[in-house]
């Protein structure tokens, strides 16, 4: 799938899963726009896809209404305008909901789920003037069964699957479309300081038997913001080996 001349928004590039997306994305021949908090991290990323010079990396909190707006004109002036909004910025902090206090509540929602209402209300206009507009939001298999000890991470991501559907009903009449990605156990940095028994516990329930990869993931977006799924909308792809039937 060719990307040349697509002008796509990551939120969360610097690693990880998003990471592999300005990889995936620069690869193909889109002007990446990303971003992210660490700028080393950020330098590393646009190395690692191998085209730098399609990659321009935004500092900024995406829970903040000028960082979004920041990120959507950087992309435009990158660009040339804005054809794919990928919203991957997410954060945890997990802990039992009788231990858990309101600041870990509040981040989490802050980031995972408001950070991806500012970002796609404020990239709607330069998409819908898009031949091809798509907004791509990256949920997670806890959205749809939820896990001890992540009350607030579950409810932020379950939001992002309800706030996806809405999104699509809405710019469906402008050909934008809105699906939502829901990754299950996936090795990323963030994975790696897992215990060995949870991650044993974890692989015990993927019927494919392993965990996936960043590149999984990143495939499956590639191919929603492609022309190819221009008839996909309102739809959550569980990228999990199985985890969730």
């Amino acid at each position: 799938m060719s990307f040349d001349d697509v002008s796509v928004l990551v939120t969360g590039g610097t690693r990880g899963i998003g990471r592999a997306l300005v990889k995936a994305f620069a690869e193909r021949g889109a002007k990446v726009t990303f971003t992210g908090t660490n700028e080393s991290a950020a330098q590393e990323a646009a190395a690692e896809s191998g085209h730098p010079d399609r990659c321009r990396f935004v500092a900024g909190d995406v829970s903040k209404a000028e960082s979004a707006k920041a990120a959507v004109d950087a992309a435009v002036e990158h660009g040339g305008g804005l054809d794919v909004l990928v919203n991957n910025a997410g954060i945890t902090r997990d802990g039992l909901l009788m231990r858990m206090g309101e600041d870990d509540w509040d981040q989490v929602m802050d980031v995972n789920l408001k950070g991806c209402f500012l970002m796609t209300k404020t990239a709607t206009r330069r998409l819908m003037k898009s031949r091809c507009g798509r907004v791509i939001n990256i949920t997670s298999v806890v959205g749809l069964m939820g896990n001890a000890g992540q009350a607030n991470y579950a409810a932020s991501k379950a939001g992002v699957v309800g706030f996806t559907k809405s999104v699509a009903r809405e710019l469906a009449g402008r050909g934008v479309t809105a699906n939502a990605v829901a990754p299950g156990y996936i090795k990323t940095e963030m994975t790696d300081d897992l215990p060995e028994e949870v991650v044993e516990a974890l692989a015990g329930q993927i019927p494919l038997g392993r965990p996936g990869t960043v590149e999984d993931v990143a495939e499956v977006v590639v191919f929603l913001a492609s022309p190819e799924a221009g008839y996909v909308t309102g739809q959550v792809i569980p990228v999990d080996g199985g985890m969730v039937m």
